[in-house]
């Protein structure tokens, strides 16, 4: 596994989901590398990580760390070349590894995926291979439709990166042999941004729940209202600040916040006032869990092409419908489960939310569907094998081209 972030050098669910699966391979024989830069995340969050994230016994982790400090990520993110981290060249050339599987690579370095002959594999957690600001986000205001990257990066107070236009990004994309896409919208969106890429779709996965809730067991919150949850980082693109007014008059129900970000005091200052609006800050997922399986449902009101949503999968995997938005890949996780509902304004959300809260039984309902989903497409059972038959038939591709 090659990544920039790795729990705990790590901020969003990319890291969380590299982790899941190292471990789950793990776990079925496999022995996996982790090489994650340091550097990096030290960068970018101005001290130590905290929180525990224990590997199995075949797990090594391998933190790219140079006494340049903050110039060995600057270096990469200029150049696309994986500045003082000549340890990762030489481990990938020199190991022999059957697969290398990239994941997060905007700080690593993209020349990269030229280093060794194994089988490669590279996941677009977000949209960094067709958005130098990652998320086709554009100006901080708006969705990307049209691209301005050199004037978005300079508003977005990051240097332009010239090697995206000297051809060197599509010349090492080529050594990849399949790329794969949380959701079908992400794999579109590549494709139609222009990418000539091997690609397929590959949704997320979380732990079945009785292994989680046999080591675990949560006991379900019991707030005297009822309520609406949020769970994720507060940023402006996770768009809580269109749902706040929705809540701030509500007779009959709370939104409960749960997270921590750069847009919390936006929002608390939004909400400021209002005693059916509560922020928890950011929860382990003990308690999270027994937040879950107590609300009417999850809201999701992302304002950005989201390349999945794993925070509708965590929901469904407590029989907890969800509440989205409709765009990116949110709609279709929710049209292929049927578990919850989809809204395009203010008052259809304020509909979807009263229908729930007046019907408790339509609640666990489309919470059961949500969960037969889930068990049918998000566990690790369904993710393990299709990756592991990708693997296979890549592998198998590669002997018949040997051959021929």
């Amino acid at each position: 596994m090659v990544t920039t972030f790795y729990p705990p050098y790590n901020f969003g669910g990319d890291g969380i989901y590299i982790y899941r699966l190292t471990n789950e391979l793990a776990r079925r024989g496999h022995f996996v590398d982790v090489f994650h830069c340091e550097d990096s995340f030290l960068m970018l969050n101005k001290k130590a990580p905290s929180g525990d994230f224990p590997n199995h016994e075949r797990v090594k982790v391998r933190g790219l760390k140079s006494d340049k400090g903050f110039l060995s990520p600057l270096l990469t993110q200029q150049t696309g070349v994986p500045f003082f981290k000549r340890e990762l060249k030489t481990a990938l050339e020199a190991n022999d590894y059957d697969v290398i599987h990239y994941h997060n690579m905007s700080l690593v370095g993209i020349t990269a995926l030229s280093y060794g002959s194994a089988i490669k594999l590279y996941t677009t957690h977000e949209h960094w291979l067709v958005c130098p600001m990652h998320v086709l986000w554009k100006f901080n205001r708006e969705v990307c439709t049209k691209k301005s990257c050199t004037s978005c990066q300079l508003a977005g107070k990051k240097p332009p990166q010239l090697w995206r236009h000297i051809g060197l990004l599509e010349r090492m994309l080529k050594h990849v042999d399949c790329f794969l896409a949380p959701s079908r919208f992400t794999l579109r969106k590549h494709l139609e941004d222009g990418l000539d890429i091997p690609i397929r779709h590959l949704p997320y996965f979380l732990p079945a729940p009785k292994e989680t809730e046999n080591l675990h067991p949560v006991p379900k919150q019991t707030p005297v209202r009822p309520f609406f949850l949020f769970v994720g980082r507060l940023e402006k693109i996770k768009g809580v600040q269109n749902i706040i007014p929705i809540f701030q008059n509500q007779e009959k129900y709370d939104l409960l916040i749960a997270g921590d970000g750069e847009y919390q005091e936006t929002l608390e200052a939004q909400a400021a006032g209002s005693p059916h609006i509560k922020f928890l800050g950011r929860l382990d997922q003990n308690r999270l869990a027994g937040l879950y399986q107590s609300a009417v449902a999850v809201v999701v009101p992302s304002i950005c092409y989201e390349t999945f949503g794993i925070i509708i999968i965590e929901a469904f995997s407590h029989r907890t419908p969800v509440i989205v938005n409709d765009l990116g890949a949110l709609p279709e996780v929710v049209e292929d489960s049927g578990g919850g509902f989809i809204y395009r304004n203010a008052d259809e959300l304020t509909a979807a939310i009263d229908k729930l809260a007046d019907d408790s039984a339509l609640r666990n309902e489309l919470g059961e569907k949500g969960y037969a989903a889930f068990m049918k497409y998000w566990n690790e059972e369904a993710h393990l094998t299709q990756y592991l038959d990708l693997i296979s038939t890549l592998r198998e591709k590669r002997r018949e081209k040997i051959e021929n």
